[in-house]
């Protein structure tokens, strides 16, 4: 059997490596025409982050972030030089990427191409991607590694010929194959570049384009679906700065970080973007970063109201609690998805469910189905649809509140992340209008 294994992924690589070797110049066609990003898509870094200079794409390298192609390929040659400024610069090429980054970082799911001075070509999986590496890693790590490297040193250009076809995949570093995985999953997607902390540059990207195995969505990548960065984790353009906010409220690279000891008025404690919304989707990734202690918090039942003892006094339940935060939708206080700790989990409307002038189909629909959400101190999604009166919440891929009426909710208004008093992060913020 296992010789067998080793026969089918020999000829696997066969294949790719005579399908590579039938394509000529003519062929390729250029990915980045030298002049600006056309054709590109700037994911979540700041603009200044990917510039082109010189018939080159020159990235910072901060935030950590991505660029990506506005299409999607699956089985193509693809052809780049790239070069770090300084000794032990990190970068990357993501092959087969979703158009979002997931949960907990700014890159996306995909198998990455390592592009870092003194230790290139490495290919591994992130972000719940998978793949099969040639050969095992010692550690157990699922990575391909280089049978050697072949870069040069920093501040002189190196050449990276990637051939992924029909689930395998290939990196040649200066002229020769160093890297070879199989079974990619996605094996389709958008080819993306990554900042990730020191300045480098690319040129010379092109693709030859082979033919589509037709392959089914379950090995295809998460297309764009019209998001928007309203973070670009440089610093806090696009939200209103209040002179008390600042220094609280504060761009960490992709994490947005807040203190919870803002000095401005009360109303003002908040940050609030600068532009008004009416229907959207918004996604946003929060935790609460503080070591957690033992907290009493009473119990909410599923139809808005809190369990009660025979006194009519509140049952509680221990948790482990790291403070609290929440998101105000159109600007509305009273519209606030809330982020705790307490058993009845986050995505409720403290404002809708406590209101006794609210009916109590209200009441209950803004209480969550579930508490959904992940261990304290771990990153989490919220993905926020809001139409009219109407809003449906997901947590972690989890439904917990569906098609809630917020009677009196604006019509328009900013986004806005609550201050409570504690300490919470935000990243990859994105919003897609209705």
């Amino acid at each position: 059997m296992k010789r067998a294994l080793i026969v089918c992924l020999f000829m696997l690589l066969v294949c790719v490596v005579i399908a590579a070797a039938s394509i000529s110049a003519e062929d390729f066609v250029p990915l980045f025409n030298g002049r600006n990003l056309n054709g590109w898509v700037n994911v979540n870094c700041a603009p200044e982050t990917w510039t082109v200079r010189d018939n080159m794409i020159v990235c910072t390298g901060l935030p950590f972030g991505v660029l990506r192609t506005e299409k999607q390929y699956e089985n193509y040659i693809l052809e780049f030089e790239w070069k770090h400024l300084v000794k032990g610069g990190n970068a990357g090429l993501f092959i087969n990427a979703s158009a979002l980054p997931g949960t907990n970082w700014p890159f996306p799911r995909s198998q990455e191409v390592q592009v870092q001075d003194g230790n290139p070509g490495d290919l591994f999986p992130i972000s719940g991607a998978s793949m099969t590496p040639d050969k095992p890693n010692p550690t157990g790590r699922v990575v391909s590694n280089p049978t050697e490297n072949r870069q040069k040193p920093a501040g002189e250009w190196n050449h990276y010929r990637v051939v992924n076809l029909d689930g395998t995949a290939t990196v040649a570093i200066n002229g020769k194959i160093v890297t070879t995985a199989f079974h990619l999953n996605p094996r389709m997607g958008y080819i993306s570049l990554e900042a990730e902390g020191s300045e480098i540059h690319f040129r010379d990207i092109k693709i030859s384009e082979l033919p589509s195995s037709n392959p089914p969505p379950d090995v295809i990548a998460a297309e764009d679906e019209g998001f928007r960065s309203l973070y670009n984790g440089v610093d806090l353009r696009g939200w209103k700065e209040i002179a008390g906010n600042i220094g609280h409220w504060t761009a960490d690279s992709w994490i947005l970080k807040y203190d919870g000891k803002s000095t401005a008025p009360t109303e003002d404690k908040h940050l609030a973007t600068e532009e008004e919304f009416v229907d959207f989707t918004l996604i946003v990734d929060w935790r609460l970063p503080a070591e957690p202690v033992k907290e009493a918090v009473p119990v909410v039942m599923p139809d808005g109201s809190v369990l009660k003892d025979a006194d009519g006094e509140n049952i509680t339940a221990e948790v482990m609690d790291a403070g609290d935060s929440g998101i105000y939708l159109r600007g509305s206080e009273k519209a606030q998805v809330n982020i705790w700790n307490w058993p009845v989990g986050s995505g409720e409307f403290y404002g809708y469910r406590t209101d006794q002038s609210m009916s109590a189909e209200i009441r209950k629909g803004v209480t969550p189905f579930l508490n959904a959400d992940n261990p304290v101190g771990s990153w989490n999604r919220f993905e926020i649809t809001m139409i009219g009166e109407r809003v449906t919440i997901v947590l972690n891929g989890k439904t917990v509140i569906r098609d809630a009426h917020l009677p009196g909710i604006p019509a328009k208004g900013p986004i806005k992340l609550q201050h409570h008093g504690d300490g919470v992060e935000f990243a990859n913020i994105f919003i897609k209008e209705l």
